[in-house]
């Protein structure tokens, strides 16, 4: 403890292999931006009540009159390097070694390495996924599993990107002045401190997705810690590049905003449609005329998901930026051909709609996948490394678009009973420590999971969520389900995973958060509080 810098602490053990990354450099380095810029992130975060509490009032968002003149000026974000200029598929997963051995070696262009959503943010996994990735940069990475079977990186591998936390996260293991840093500075520092200079001496450079921002002030805060990071660090500014998941309702009005204010730092816009959704929710979950139906209605092709994947093509292109799809969360189904035909023509047919509107590319779940949608992107694309050039100028979305919440219906007791069983077994799963996992053959992760239990809020609460049959949802109806649910989760994994797996207590956290007079606007933060 004695040679780390001054006011830093670490709260957590520190192996041979993590003291490796927390070296005192390198704190010293998230010490500096903790110190410069965690006061910023808390107004901001501070803002975005504010926001909520006008939306629960009332108030209708819209695109910004003050920003006007950004949206009607010329310019372009900062051209892109060769390696973000192509990526027609992007898999996607979290930092274990396995995943990302596997995922670089896919055949995908790209891969999205993730410390947020698909990954439970324990000590562990966060350092040892610093670990892994240093290792993967370096192209020394390497996993054995429990049957000896050998996994190692392919002479050619997909270009990495990184995702750090959202805003909302701290990280309780390292305190800087007696204040927790934030998460996704520590992320962002400590793996730009170890690699930048690597992967530029190797040709490509420190990308990065930055999830859950709610405005173009956000981005300003990013943009001007990459300045910052880049001028410490002595690389050239504009080195590091970012794209941004417009996975917020917010978000959706201000995106010329945010692809400006990082144009010298942008690569570009993703359609994160399951937050995207899940934030709609939290958004208007007081509002009595909103209401949506079951998750497995709200598909790219509702009203209110159509313009804002088709707005977000037409804003990046405008401003020579990729477009980038968002997850189809399906998945291979080995054990049932018919099944799994079904699902890889949906994927299919997925990717295709996303490749015809002109997104640049699109993610996935899963390596199997990768042929399917790389594909699709080709038959578009052709030898083009995107379509950037196909303007959309047929498409006009106004704020109303946006807003056009349907459906309402069908709520049905599956759709409500699939709702609590997802949301049991994904907090479970990811007590346990795995924040990625296939549920139904669907990979769930924390944004998914987010749709579960926040529509089972919403509908308790708003005089819409109603039941096909005309049985209201309450409170007490799904306190009925839950046990029957867990029993049923307990017949499908048997009672050795049950025993296992934390169920029982994931089943009492949904229910408070699902039941409770308070929204919760995060299920991750309570989480992480327990783990």
């Amino acid at each position: 403890m004695s040679t780390l810098p001054a006011g830093v602490q670490v709260h957590a053990e520190i192996t041979p292999a993590f003291a490796e990354i927390l070296t005192p450099e390198a704190l010293a380095f998230v010490a500096k931006l903790q110190r410069q810029f965690n006061g910023r992130r808390r107004e901001l975060l501070a803002v975005r009540t504010l926001r909520q509490a006008d939306l629960d009032a009332g108030q209708q968002p819209d695109f910004l009159p003050q920003t006007a003149h950004i949206r009607k000026g010329d310019w372009r974000i900062a051209p892109l390097p060769a390696d973000l200029a192509l990526r027609r598929v992007e898999i996607t997963g979290p930092v274990e070694a396995k995943m990302i051995i596997n995922a670089l070696n896919s055949g995908a262009d790209s891969y999205m390495t993730d410390f947020e959503d698909a990954n439970t943010p324990n000590w562990h996994n966060q350092i040892q996924g610093q670990v892994n990735l240093k290792a993967a940069v370096r192209r020394t990475l390497a996993f054995r599993n429990e049957a000896g079977k050998e996994y190692r990186l392919n002479d050619r591998i997909a270009t990495l990107v990184v995702r750090p936390r959202g805003w909302h996260l701290d990280e309780k293991h390292v305190t800087v002045d007696g204040e927790r840093v934030s998460g996704g500075l520590f992320d962002f520092a400590l793996f730009l401190f170890h690699n930048a200079r690597e992967q530029l001496a190797r040709g490509t450079g420190p990308y990065f997705y930055l999830p859950k921002l709610e405005s173009h002030l956000e981005a300003r805060l990013w943009n001007d810690i990459f300045v910052a990071a880049q001028a410490e660090l002595g690389i050239a500014q504009g080195t590091i590049k970012a794209t941004v998941l417009v996975e917020t309702i917010l978000a959706a009005f201000e995106m010329e905003e945010i692809l400006y204010e990082l144009r010298a730092h942008s690569a570009g816009l993703n359609a994160g449609r399951w937050d995207y959704i899940f934030s709609c929710i939290k958004k208007f979950k007081t509002n009595a005329e909103f209401c949506l139906a079951n998750r497995a209605q709200i598909t790219m092709t509702v009203p209110f998901m159509r313009a804002y994947a088709l707005n977000l093509v037409k804003t990046c292109h405008k401003r020579g930026a990729p477009a980038i799809g968002g997850m189809s969360a399906l998945i291979p189904i080995k054990h049932d051909p018919a099944a799994n035909e079904k699902a890889m023509a949906a994927v299919r047919a997925d990717k295709t709609r996303d490749a015809g509107d002109g997104f640049d590319g699109g993610w996935v779940a899963h390596p199997g996948l990768v042929p399917i949608a790389m594909e699709e992107w080709v038959k578009v694309l052709g030898d083009a490394p995107n379509q950037i050039g196909r303007q959309r100028d047929d498409v006009v979305t106004r704020a109303a678009d946006l807003l056009d919440f349907r459906p309402a219906q069908p709520i049905t007791e599956a759709g409500l009973r699939m709702n609590i069983d997802v949301g049991i077994q994904y907090l479970g799963s990811w007590l346990a420590g795995n924040g990625c996992v296939p549920i139904h053959n669907l990979m769930e992760d924390a944004a998914t999971a987010e749709i579960s239990r926040s529509q089972v809020w919403q509908w308790i609460r708003s005089p819409k969520g109603v039941l096909d049959d005309g049985r209201k949802v309450t409170a007490e109806l799904v306190r009925t389900m839950i046990p029957q649910v867990l029993e049923a989760i307990r017949a499908e994994h048997g009672d050795a995973v049950f025993g296992r797996v934390p169920y029982a207590r994931a089943a009492a956290i949904f229910e408070e958060m699902s039941t409770s007079a308070e929204f919760a606007e995060f299920l991750t933060l309570p989480l992480y509080e327990a783990i």
